[in-house]
């Protein structure tokens, strides 16, 4: 099977094609398909051939209902497993114990504790002591996220907030073109096109000249826009590739804990992270749902330690076996004067991420907010516990904004992010649909003083299953031009009033039951 793609050389359209045949995908998924219909099969079969089998059967029922209700898990994700388990009294407890699990897989576990030599060494208390005299609250929350995300709190690190996807892409050829030791990239989706072709011209370049260039990308996320066996031909060009969480068709959660991680380092001196895969839509050279509206963050600073950390914890459990250690990952950095404190930080499945880090982060700023929250969402899929911390606010005076595509690139989870507007606007909180297209940022900011960027989504494949990354910022300069993107960019949205929330009573009952199973999608 063969893909084409077309993209603009200034005024030149150039159309190119590639050999694309996705059959380890394929068989993949079937085998999955199969593993879980045979050992369906099996258990129907023994029941209906092996006297008081079934009593066993309906003993297991009533154990893994009982667990699910037991265990510290969300409600919200609980009631769908329920369901399953009640409903279909063989096929839901047997798919419990298939794909309930959100933790990580023993493969990668098992790496872990080889990984601790990747880390690097910094102690916080003098610079958490420093914020708390400044802000008791910013410290508490600076020290919360150390704690839960095993990262470290920074100061002195210069950054660049980029609007646009397209402001990014032109700032990263050039640092990419000035790397002398390594270049770490991790990325969700990477598309054959302009973005990636000019940045592959110079990863091919760099490479023959000695840099260390190590590219990471997940598998399913690239799985329609990559040729399967892509690293091999990107290691033949020098460039040390490998696929995150590589599918092998295995029934368990090797669909859910993708890394949807965005990732950039250069020599450890220059680090990027925010919403923008590399791809060109993301970039607005090809138009897919509108206008792609999307944000990063450029950082020059010790805080990229947090960024080359991550990347190299997810190179190590991916591949078959660990690279040296470079003596230069960490580099000791001049100071840039630059005001401000910050905290890069990861988050995933048990068991690196003992509590959902995205999720708290978004929780506390919600909960110290005195004015405004503003958040930028592709997808607005969230549990009870958020909405209420999000209705909270509204109720309690805090001007509290959403902002959402108006151009869905997902119909079925657009149903899903509007079936929560009524709720959240009945509290107060204002929704807006960005009216030229698709919004894909994940930004959000409180005051004036906090904010994050990153690529944690309010939906529960961020907020639950993914490896995930962003920043936390406190007073850094960055704030200020978030907060004049995000207003320049309500004045483009289409606020969303009663009528508009208003549906007919098939599509009020479809978003109920989908609603229901939001939390396994």
């Amino acid at each position: 099977m063969k893909k084409t793609y077309q993209y603009q050389a200034g005024e030149k359209t150039i159309e190119r094609e590639y050999n694309y045949i996705p059959v380890r995908y394929i068989i993949a998924v079937l085998v999955t398909v199969l593993e879980v219909l045979a050992i369906l099969a099996i258990v129907v079969a023994l029941c209906y051939f092996v006297p008081y089998f079934y009593v066993a059967a309906w003993l297991t029922e009533i154990f893994c209902v009982i667990k699910i209700i037991s265990s510290d898990d969300n409600p919200d994700y609980k009631v769908p497993w329920l369901l399953f388990v009640l409903i279909l009294p063989i096929a839901g407890f047997m798919l419990y114990f298939i794909f309930y699990s959100r933790k990580l897989e023993k493969r990668f576990v098992r790496r872990l504790g080889e990984l601790r030599v990747y880390a690097y060494q910094k102690e916080d208390a003098a610079l958490l002591d420093t914020l708390r005299q400044e802000n008791p609250v910013a410290a508490s929350q600076a020290k919360m996220l150390c704690e839960i995300a095993d990262t470290h709190l920074f100061t002195d690190t210069e950054q660049t907030y980029f609007p646009l996807g397209e402001d990014m892409f032109a700032q990263m050829l050039v640092d990419l073109a000035s790397a002398e030791r390594f270049i770490f990239m991790e990325y969700f989706i990477i598309e054959q096109g302009k973005f990636w072709d000019s940045i592959l011209e110079i990863l091919k370049r760099k490479a023959a000249a000695g840099v260390c260039v190590r590219l990471l990308y997940d598998d399913i996320g690239c799985m329609s826009t990559l040729p399967g066996d892509y690293a091999k031909t990107l290691k033949r060009d020098g460039i040390e590739a490998t696929p995150f969480s590589r599918l092998r068709g295995n029934a368990d959660s090797e669909f859910n804990n993708r890394s949807h991680r965005k990732i950039l380092v250069i020599d450890g001196r220059i680090g990027y992270t925010g919403g923008v895969n590399i791809a060109d839509e993301y970039i607005n050279e090809t138009v897919r749902f509108g206008h792609w509206k999307d944000t990063a963050i450029r950082l020059c600073g010790e805080a990229v330690w947090e960024l080359t950390h991550l990347f190299l914890s997810d190179y190590g459990i991916n591949v078959k076996s660990l690279p040296p250690v470079r003596e230069d990952a960490y580099p000791t950095q001049k100071g840039s004067g630059e005001q401000g404190y910050l905290i890069p930080f990861g988050d995933g499945p048990n068991p690196l991420y003992r509590r959902r880090v995205g999720k708290s982060v978004i929780q506390n700023m919600l909960g110290c907010a005195q004015r405004y929250m503003y958040m930028t969402t592709p997808y607005l899929i969230i549990d009870n516990e958020l909405c209420g911390a999000i209705e909270s606010a509204a109720l309690r005076g805090v001007d509290v904004r959403i902002i959402v595509p108006h151009i869905p690139d997902k119909k079925l989870v657009f149903g899903i992010t509007r079936s929560f507007y009524r709720r959240l606007m009945d509290a107060g909180v204002r929704i807006y649909e960005y009216e030229p297209g698709f919004i894909h940022a994940k930004s959000y900011i409180a005051d004036d003083a906090y904010a994050m960027i990153g690529t944690i989504n309010l939906d529960y494949r961020s907020l639950v299953h993914h490896f995930e990354n962003g920043v936390w910022m406190y007073r850094c300069s960055a704030i200020g031009e978030l907060k004049a993107d995000i207003d320049a960019t309500l004045d483009r949205c289409i606020e969303i009033t009663d009528d508009m929330t208003r549906t007919h009573l098939l599509g009020r009952l479809v978003r109920a039951v989908v609603r229901i199973f939001a939390p396994m999608l």
